[in-house]
């Protein structure tokens, strides 16, 4: 009898010893991510409960895979994503319900970045669109992460982080395999911008 005690108490120690590694595992993991020098915390996003609401975020493991799958098939689109380690995007529609508090929020972000050392490289304002992008340089070759940040109008905001070892002129590459259009637009501007770093 004392023995079948004894094992369900052992079990009962493994079994909350795996949980705490586990969520050890877990808070370790989110401390790394938070850490990358190229990702940034846009904080809590103001959804509207009737606008579209998106968020997208795509880890390092995801992003290997696609890179393996791709290697034998389109091997360029495997050298400009092989680096990358994460890669988050958030779209919010806007309504009388949100949209002064996320154009808030958009202002906010982009006063943190420049203040954190990000260089802006893209400032446009065109009809109503309103497009700011900001790199964080690790080497004069080599990108460590990048936030654009859109309001289309008054309808839609737009956020996105790419973290990892970025090419600038991969960034189009980047940017039509995972359908991020920002990406895809500013291209020119990131590429002129390394050269001058050089």
């Amino acid at each position: 009898m004392a023995i079948i005690a004894e094992k369900k108490y052992m079990k009962s120690v493994i079994k909350k010893s795996a949980g705490l590694a586990s969520l050890c595992f877990l808070l370790t993991s989110s401390a790394f991510a938070a850490d990358e020098g190229g990702a940034f915390d846009f904080g809590k996003l103001t959804a509207s409960e009737s606008a579209q609401f998106v968020e997208v975020n795509i880890r390092s493991n995801l992003i290997k895979m696609v890179s393996d799958l791709a290697r034998k098939s389109e091997p360029e689109v495997a050298d400009a994503i092989g680096g990358l380690k994460q890669i988050r995007v958030n779209v919010l529609g806007l309504d009388d319900t949100n949209r002064e508090e996320v154009q808030k929020q958009i202002k906010a972000v982009r006063s943190s970045l420049s203040k954190d050392g990000w260089e802006r490289i893209v400032t446009a304002r065109k009809e109503n669109q309103d497009v700011g992008v900001f790199l964080k340089m690790r080497s004069s070759e080599a990108v460590e992460g990048i936030v654009v940040t859109v309001l289309n109008g008054e309808s839609e905001a737009v956020l996105v982080n790419v973290v990892g070892d970025i090419r600038p002129e991969k960034l189009a590459i980047v940017g039509e395999r995972f359908n991020i259009e920002p990406l895809k637009e500013m291209v020119p501007q990131a590429e002129k911008h390394a050269s001058k770093v050089e």
